[in-house]
Order: C-alpha cells, then sequence, then structure tokens
C-alpha cells in the first residue's frame, strides 16, 4: 500500500509530524480529543486497530504488557485486561515512577475492564511498580504520530516513550526479545528516512492499523539504556525515578556523565513586577506572533525545541497570541529566526521576527528592551520549564 502522505526530502520529525496532523484533521479522521496536533492522534477506528494485538503470537504467550496511557490505546489496554493479563501503565510524565500496575477489582466484569483500561481507570486501579521490582515485559505497545514499515518511528516529540524504554533496558525489565507495537490509522504509515533515527529512538516490531498488521523486521537495534549524554540535571530535577537509576549505574561503574543543561538566567525577586531578569546587553529579542487560541505554553516549547531554536527565557503572552523569545546574542537570534520560518501549531501559522526595538540598524551588544504588553501583566518562563506546566492536566 502506497502512503498517503508524502515526506518532503530533507524533512525534518517535526515536519513530518505537522504533516500528519494537518492531513488528520483536514480528513476528519480523529475522535475526541480535537484538534490533534501535539497529540497522539486518537484516529477512528483505534479499538479495530488495538484488538488485532490478539492475532499476535507474542501476545499469546506473554504475561506482562506494557501499554502507554494515551487515548487510542485505550482498547489495547482493554484486551490485556481481558486477556488476564498484567497490564502495566507509565506514569504521566514519569513524574511519580516509571510505571503501575492496574489491578481490577477481584471477578470484575467486562463493564468494569473498560472502566480500568480508561484514562481515569489508570488512575483509580493502579497500584505504583518499584525500580526493584522484578519485572520481566514480553510486549509493548506505543503511541505513534508516524511510523514506516520498516519500523522507524516518531512520537509526538517529547521522547517520553523512548526514555521510559531505556529506563526498563536499565532495570533488566525489557530486552532484545522485548516485542514492541505500535497502533496507527493507516495514513500514519509512511516512508521515514533512517537518518532522522537516532540511538535514543524506540523502532518498533509490529504495527496495527485499521486495515493491516504489518510486521516491520526492523534492523535497527533499540536502545539498550538510559543515553545519559543525552540528558542534563534538569530533566533529573523534573524526573526523580532518574537519579536512583543514575546512581544504581553509577555504583555500577557505567559512565552516567550528563549532557549540558541549557543556559539558565537566573531569576530574582518574587514580585513579578518587580523583579525582572538581567539579561546580558547583547540578548536579542524575538517576536512571535499569531499563537493560536487553546495553545499551551509547553506545546510552544516542545515546537521551540525540535527547531533547536530554544530562547534564553520566553514570555508568553498566549492571551495576546504571542510570546517574546529572547537570545543570548544577535546571531543566535538570526539563526533562531530562520529556524522558525514556517512554523505552524495546531494549524495556524506562526509569525517570527525581530521585536519592533530591534529591526533596522541593530548592532550586536544593543539592548533588547520589549515593548510594553497592551493589556494584562504577562507572565515570564524559562524556556525549558514552564512554571505553569506544573498546573497543566496531563492528557491522556
Amino acid at each position: 500500500m502506497d502512503p498517503v502522505i508524502k515526506i518532503n526530502p530533507g524533512g525534518s520529525k517535526w515536519d513530518i509530524r505537522q504533516k500528519v496532523w494537518d492531513y488528520i484533521e483536514e480528513k476528519n479522521l480523529a475522535n475526541f480529543p480535537r484538534p490533534v496536533h501535539n497529540r497522539i492522534p486518537n484516529f477512528k477506528g483505534a479499538f479495530a486497530a488495538c484488538a488485532k494485538v490478539l492475532e499476535l503470537q507474542a501476545f499469546i504467550h506473554t504475561s506482562e504488557v506494557k501499554v502507554d496511557p494515551d487515548k487510542p490505546l485505550e482498547g489495547a489496554r482493554l484486551a490485556v485486561l481481558q486477556a488476564r493479563k498484567t497490564l502495566l501503565v507509565p506514569t504521566p510524565r514519569l513524574r511519580t515512577g516509571l510505571f503501575n500496575r492496574i489491578t481490577p477489582p477481584e471477578g470484575a466484569s467486562k463493564e468494569q475492564l473498560r472502566i480500568c483500561s480508561s484514562s481515569q481507570g489508570v488512575k483509580d486501579f493502579s497500584v505504583p511498580v518499584g525500580l526493584d521490582a522484578k519485572i520481566k515485559i514480553d510486549l509493548m505497545v506505543v503511541g505513534s504520530v508516524a511510523v514506516s514499515e520498516k519500523g522507524f518511528r516518531i512520537g509526538k516529540g517529547e521522547g517520553f516513550a523512548d526514555l521510559e524504554y531505556g529506563m526498563m533496558a536499565s532495570m533488566g525489565a525489557v530486552n532484545e526479545s522485548t516485542v514492541v507495537v505500535t497502533v496507527v490509522h493507516d495514513c500514519q504509515v509512511m516512508d521515514i528516512p533512517e537518518d532522522l533515527m537516532g540511538s535514543h529512538d524506540l523502532t518498533v516490531d509490529y504495527i496495527l492499523t485499521p486495515t493491516r498488521v504489518i510486521k516491520t523486521d526492523c534492523q535497527l537495534p533499540k536502545p539498550c539504556g538510559i543515553i545519559w549524554n543525552k540528558l542534563d540535571t534538569e530533566k533529573l530535577q523534573k524526573i526523580p525515578i532518574l537519579k536512583k537509576l543514575r546512581a544504581l549505574e553509577e555504583q555500577a561503574g557505567k559512565d552516567v556523565t550528563l549532557g549540558a543543561a541549557p543556559e539558565q538566567v537566573p531569576e530574582e525577586g518574587g514580585n513579578e513586577v518587580k523583579s525582572q531578569r538581567k539579561l546580558h546587553l547583547s540578548v536579542t529579542t524575538v517576536y512571535l506572533g499569531g499563537i493560536p487560541a487553546g495553545l499551551r505554553v509547553s506545546e510552544l516549547k516542545t515546537a521551540l525545541r525540535e527547531r533547536e531554536a530554544t530562547p534564553l527565557r520566553l514570555t508568553w503572552q498566549g492571551a495576546q497570541h504571542r510570546a517574546f523569545l529572547d537570545y543570548s546574542d544577535p546571531h543566535s537570534a538570526d539563526q533562531a529566526l530562520e529556524a522558525l520560518q514556517g512554523l505552524a501549531l495546531n494549524g495556524h501559522s506562526l509569525q517570527a521576527e525581530l521585536a519592533k526595538s530591534q529591526r533596522g540598524g541593530r548592532k550586536s551588544g544593543q539592548s533588547s528592551r520589549r515593548p510594553k504588553p497592551a493589556a494584562a501583566p504577562k507572565s515570564e518562563v524559562s524556556a525549558p520549564d514552564a512554571k505553569s506546566d506544573a498546573t497543566e492536566k496531563t492528557e491522556q
């Protein structure tokens, strides 16, 4: 079957995601939640595709199955519970641990199992699994935004599925015999260039769609553990379980050297109006306009990371459909401007340009004092992690 979504030569992972999200929205191929941008799409026919997991010999012979908490994988979670197998689900954003075991009521009816497989049921019927638990996962089901028949997978860009697998490999919970399955709409199967795949990227062995079961025979190896130099201290702060795993691997004599953390600008004081961050005079500000209503700051940050345009500071004014991005010098700002051309989120094209005070005759080292917002006090957010993210509800 020829792919319906064609990939442009030289396209990035972000370009591929955007094409998939746009196509699914344009063709009305998804159920709630909508729009599908920045999500694992809950495509129409997901339950039928999930049911095909019962056809896999690997599923028949497994006893413990890990299934991601994404909405389109609800049918796979239900299939695991109905088969009376152990269901493990990762904790949202790995904040409180690696995964939970879903424990339905004794003698649960089909309706009770259906509730347990839902996002609410995953919360209500879960028991945390510790690092010292002796778990062997024979099969795991992950969500995808795009996947190729060769087994190359692209997620929504946050890297949790890849990191989860690396953590499980470090724990000994998975190995080369663990079967990885993804469930997608037929339109999400396309030709993905191998050069987009990194050593940390998780590949898949089977693809389930509403019409097909595809065995990929993927030739790329899966991650054999956590690649520590791709993480930084900030990631360890966000995911406490990583600290424990790092300590264990360090004791075992492994190299656990972290990568460089994004450059941070310290905050002063507690009063938002009074506490403006001190930025070096060479800092250059980029204006980002056209931000669609409903877009979350975390979604914008993901897009900035994908395009390697992470700023020193992000000032979010979502109510005014704009944001300001501070970069360390004019050259960094110019690189970011180039990277952000053509950026579209939730189906809306964003406008990236120098802030008004810096257009024309700009000199290196010139102050980047930005114009005052017309209304509403702005909230400042450090680029890698917004404080407001802590209050955002995790989407399933």
